[in-house]
């Protein structure tokens, strides 16, 4: 549908204005689940930019390859076909079964009760996993999952939150969606069932939101992600064929980690499109941390960061386009990258580039390699729009408040 022209000078204006820039909140954790769970809703609607609300047309491609169906909810499993990036083939569990989570009263690692997440995770089959209602998930162990599922929380408020958190481990075709992982802690040390026949012995886990392990076509999308152990979302030990996109990401250190260590090489495989996020407020660094592999960064909004936005080491290929990086109010310019612990005389030969990237408040990205390649057309993993354009297209990232019968 067409944006009126009103519309379309609001979002330009946003575009300009100065957003104010506060430091990152002393957070106590809660025990008590709910209070939880409340704290991260107040944090979240009173720091997400008041830029309205749109549904359809904004230009953001997965959004409006679904969005705009009244009937989504009877169509859910046609969200696996609106991936795009690195991650597009990712299915998760097109083709199953509907799964419907009726109880979160108690995970049992070991031993989970049909109608839990943990049982409908752990399935052999391909299912497509969504939730009866509102629900707040306490896990006391790893959410390990199965290949072919997809965990799909439009049409409720969903949050797996103040315990471990979920982890891809050598699984294939997992899509993630409409989310709230916050409060994630370590956990371990103890049994843990993967598949119906298979249970085994993990020890004490990195306490990320997400923790992608050896694993490839992976969607996380339209999650709300913050205040965790470790990561947000972390992809390592020959992880690929990842998309990261539409989320919202608030209140935390190490955001998103790509890459095991300098030494794995196995990582120069990993292909990783990281789009059309909102990095907002109480954000310090890694958004993401890159090691050996290709990284588009595309049509990502930056309005928080403190250290640093994009970084990495052991030349890894990062191709910035249509970002907007609106620097923080602590001094006249502020540097986007961050080569880790590496001489100019090692790193200037990386492949690292910023085409179309919107600079605000003294913002600046420092280049270098070769310029535009062979190698960054294969890091290039769709097409960029105008970074004029990502307010418009990351207004609601994060967790949907989708209702049946409405455009979401």
């Amino acid at each position: 549908m067409a944006i009126p022209l009103l519309s379309i000078l609001f979002f330009l204006f946003a575009l300009i204005a100065p957003i104010p820039i506060s430091s990152s909140p002393s957070r106590t954790l809660l025990q008590d689940p709910d209070l939880v769970v409340q704290d991260v809703e107040r944090s979240i609607n009173t720091s997400r930019r008041q830029l309205g609300y749109l549904s359809c047309g904004t230009g953001n491609p997965i959004d409006d390859c679904w969005r705009c169906d009244t009937n989504w909810d009877k169509n859910r499993q046609r969200l696996a076909d609106c991936a795009i990036g690195f991650g597009k083939n990712a299915i998760g569990g097109r083709n199953g079964r509907i799964y419907v989570v009726t109880d979160n009263t108690d995970d049992d690692p070991v031993n989970p009760k049909p109608g839990t997440l943990r049982h409908a995770v752990v399935q052999d089959e391909p299912l497509w996993i969504i939730f009866a209602r509102d629900m707040v998930i306490q896990l006391k162990q790893e959410l390990v999952m199965n290949s072919y599922k997809t965990i799909d929380g439009r049409g409720a408020s969903v949050h797996i939150a103040n315990g471990p958190c979920i982890t891809i481990h050598y699984v294939t075709n997992i899509i993630i969606h409409g989310i709230n992982i916050h409060d994630c802690k370590q956990s371990g040390n103890g049994n843990i069932r993967s598949s119906p026949r298979h249970v085994g012995w993990w020890t004490v886990s990195d306490g990320d939101g997400v923790s992608i392990f050896a694993s490839s076509h992976v969607w996380v999308d339209h999650c709300s992600l913050s205040n965790c152990h470790d990561g947000l979302i972390d992809a390592i030990h020959g992880s690929t064929a990842i998309t990261i996109s539409n989320n919202y990401m608030t209140h935390h250190d190490k955001v998103m980690l790509l890459g095991h260590r300098d030494s794995y090489i196995e990582d120069k495989n990993m292909q990783v499109t990281v789009a059309f996020n909102h990095f907002g407020e109480g954000l310090v660094q890694r958004m993401p941390r890159c090691r050996h592999g290709y990284f588009h960064v595309v049509n990502n909004d930056y309005t928080h960061w403190e250290m640093y936005a994009i970084g990495g080491s052991a030349a890894p290929t990062i191709n910035s386009q249509g970002n907007r990086f609106l620097a923080p109010n602590i001094r006249s310019s502020k540097e986007v990258t961050k080569r880790e612990e590496t001489p100019e005389s090692e790193w200037k030969s990386w492949n690292w580039r910023s085409e179309g990237d919107l600079m605000l408040n003294g913002a600046f990205f420092t280049p270098s390699g070769a310029g535009a390649s062979a190698v960054y057309a294969r890091a290039s993993s769709l097409s960029a729009r105008p970074s004029s354009l990502v307010g418009t297209m990351t207004t609601t990232a994060g967790a949907l408040a989708c209702k049946k019968g409405r455009q979401c």
